[in-house]
C-alpha cells in the first residue's frame, strides 16, 4: 500500500488463538509498559470456529489463573482416561485433571480478556506478507501495514510468519478428523475420555471426548494420524472413522466432518529468525497425542517470560537475534514435555508399540502419572518412583543391550 501510514509497536503477535493470546497476556503482566505497545492480529473474528477436539489439561488453567485469568465458559469436566488397545482396556481416575472446551467459545473468552488488560487486538487481520527494513519486521495486512521490533509467530500450523523465514519443514505431521454426534449407550462416563489404538495400521488414535454444543451434550469423536513415525502408513482417516461410528450404530455420511492438520515438535528445528520467534503449533505441539491447547499457553508464557528480560530500551535489533530461543524453548516446562513426547514416538507408534501397550495395562501408575501431569498436579514420589526407577530404567537397559524389551518389562512384574 504505497504511501500508506504504517503504525509502529514493539511486539506484534500474529495469531489470536491460545498461543498468541496467552503471550500478550503473560507480557503485559511482566511488563505492564508495554501494554499499549503491543497488538494481536487475528485473521478472522471472533467468535470463530475453530476445529480441534477441545481437551485443555487443568495445567492451562492453573497457569492462566496465576496471571489472575479464568476463562470461565461452557465445559465438561474431566476425571478420567481410557486407554484401549488390542489387549485390553485401561481406565484411569484422577479428580479435576482438565476440561473439554469449545474453541470458538473458550478463544473467544480468552481475547476478551486479553483486550480488557488494555492489549490491541486486530480481528479481521490475517497477515499477507512479512519483511526486513531498517533493523524493523514490517508486516502488511488487508487493515495496513504496520512495523514491529519483535514479531511472535503464533500462527499455526499452516504459519505465514514461519514460511516467510525460510524456516525448515518439521518431520511430524499429523491429519486429523472430527465430528460431533448424540451419545450412545455403549460411551464411557462424561467425565472420561478415550484414547483407542486399537488399529495397528494407524500410527494414532480414535478418540472420543465429551462435549457441550449450545448447551447439549454430545460428543467429539475423531481420527488422529501422524505422518513421519517410523511405522507411518497411508491409512484413510475417513474410512476409519466411518467404522467406528458403525461400531457404535452412527452413519459418518449423517455427520458434519471437521478435518485439519498439526504439526509436530521436534526439538532441533529452528524455531526462530532475528526479531522473530515461533510459538504453540507455529513451533509443534506433542506429536503422540495432539494435544496442544495447554502447551500453547504455556509457550505463550514461556515467550512472555523470553521477551519481557529482553525489550529494553538500550537494547538495539542487532542484540534481539534470538538465536537462544530454540535453547530457551528446550529448558522450559513445556520444552521439556515435547521433548519427552518427542522422543516417546517411535516406541508408541514404531516396532515396540505392541510392548508399550502391553507395559501401560499392565502397570498403572504410568497412566496415573500421565494423568496428573495432564492436570498440573505433582507426579506423586511413589507414583513417580515406580514409573521412572522401575519401569523406565529396565526398558531402557533391555533396549541398550538388545535384550527383548517385552522380557525386560514382564521381569519387573
Amino acid at each position: 500500500m504505497p504511501g500508506a501510514a504504517v503504525t509502529e509497536y514493539e511486539v506484534v503477535i500474529v495469531g489470536g488463538g491460545p498461543a498468541g493470546l496467552a503471550s500478550a497476556l503473560f507480557l503485559t503482566a511482566l511488563r505492564p509498559d508495554l501494554t499499549d505497545r503491543v497488538v494481536v492480529l487475528e485473521r478472522a473474528k471472533y467468535p470463530r470456529e475453530k476445529f480441534c477436539a477441545g481437551g485443555i489439561g487443568a495445567r492451562a488453567d492453573k497457569l492462566l489463573e496465576s496471571a489472575g485469568v479464568t476463562v470461565d465458559v461452557p465445559s465438561v469436566q474431566l476425571s478420567s482416561i481410557a486407554f484401549r488397545c488390542q489387549h485390553g482396556e485401561r481406565v484411569g481416575r484422577e479428580p479435576e485433571i482438565g476440561r473439554v472446551v469449545r474453541r470458538k467459545e473458550f478463544d473467544h473468552e480468552l481475547a476478551r480478556q486479553v483486550m480488557a488488560r488494555g492489549v490491541e487486538l486486530l480481528e479481521g487481520a490475517p497477515l499477507t506478507r512479512l519483511w526486513r527494513r531498517a533493523g524493523r519486521v514490517m508486516l502488511s495486512t488487508p487493515r495496513g501495514e504496520l512495523s514491529a521490533r519483535v514479531v511472535i509467530g503464533a500462527d499455526g500450523v499452516g504459519s505465514l510468519v514461519r514460511r516467510s523465514l525460510g524456516l525448515s519443514a518439521t518431520r511430524y505431521r499429523a491429519q486429523a478428523l472430527e465430528v460431533d454426534t448424540e451419545p450412545v449407550s455403549s460411551d464411557l462416563p462424561r467425565d472420561t475420555i478415550l484414547f483407542d489404538v486399537t488399529r495397528r495400521e494407524l500410527p494414532g488414535y480414535y478418540w472420543d471426548f465429551p462435549t457441550l454444543v449450545e448447551g447439549r451434550e454430545l460428543m467429539c469423536r475423531g481420527v488422529y494420524l501422524l505422518k513421519g513415525a517410523a511405522q507411518a502408513g497411508e491409512a484413510d482417516i475417513q474410512a476409519v472413522l466411518a467404522e467406528e461410528l458403525a461400531a457404535r450404530g452412527l452413519d459418518l455420511s449423517r455427520c458434519r466432518q471437521k478435518r485439519y492438520a498439526e504439526r509436530g515438535f521436534e526439538a532441533h528445528v529452528p524455531m526462530s529468525a532475528p526479531q522473530v520467534l515461533l510459538v504453540g503449533e507455529a513451533a509443534g505441539i506433542d506429536p503422540i497425542s495432539g494435544e496442544g491447547i495447554a502447551q500453547a499457553i504455556q509457550y505463550g508464557h514461556t515467550a512472555a517470560s523470553y521477551l519481557a528480560a529482553r525489550l529494553t530500551g538500550s537494547v538495539s535489533s542487532d542484540d534481539l537475534r534470538f538465536e537462544d530461543w530454540p535453547r530457551a524453548v528446550r529448558g522450559s516446562s513445556v520444552g521439556r514435555d515435547l521433548r519427552v513426547r518427542s522422543l516417546g514416538v517411535e516406541l508408541f507408534y514404531g516396532r515396540w508399540r505392541d510392548t508399550i501397550e502391553r507395559f501401560v495395562l499392565r502397570y498403572p501408575d504410568f497412566l496415573q502419572v500421565g494423568m496428573r501431569h495432564f492436570g498440573g498436579k505433582p507426579w506423586g514420589r511413589a507414583n513417580l518412583l515406580r514409573v521412572a526407577s522401575a519401569s523406565l530404567l529396565h526398558t531402557t537397559r533391555a533396549l541398550a543391550l538388545g535384550d527383548d524389551v517385552e522380557r525386560g518389562l514382564m521381569s519387573l512384574g
